[in-house]
């Protein structure tokens, strides 16, 4: 990831942190607190699933890379591409916590 991409990202979750905070003049704390408790809740499943792309990525390619010289242990290997899709499964029980 470019310093570029990562300053994109971070002023879009700046950008998105903010809007929650943004409310009217009459509101009360319950409404406030109900905006950053979804903004968690996103942020819980979508940070999630983005760290899982990422390990799914680099361990698919050597997955595969594996697979092709020994095919005998693709089950076993197959564990581990499906260990990191427990941050998904992680994420989702946070969304249903936090609401």
């Amino acid at each position: 990831m470019t310093k570029y991409n990562k300053i994109v990202l971070a002023s879009l979750v700046l950008a998105l942190a903010t809007s929650g905070l943004a409310q009217e003049a009459g509101a009360g704390a319950a409404d406030n607190y109900a905006g950053l408790r979804a903004i968690g809740a996103g942020l819980a499943l979508g940070l999630g699933a983005v760290g899982t792309g990422i390990a799914q990525a680099r361990i698919g390619s050597s997955l595969v890379g594996a697979v092709a010289e020994d095919p005998s242990k693709a089950g076993s290997l197959l564990l581990y591409f499906l260990i990191p899709e427990t941050l998904v499964i992680f994420g989702f029980l946070a969304l249903f916590i936090l609401r």
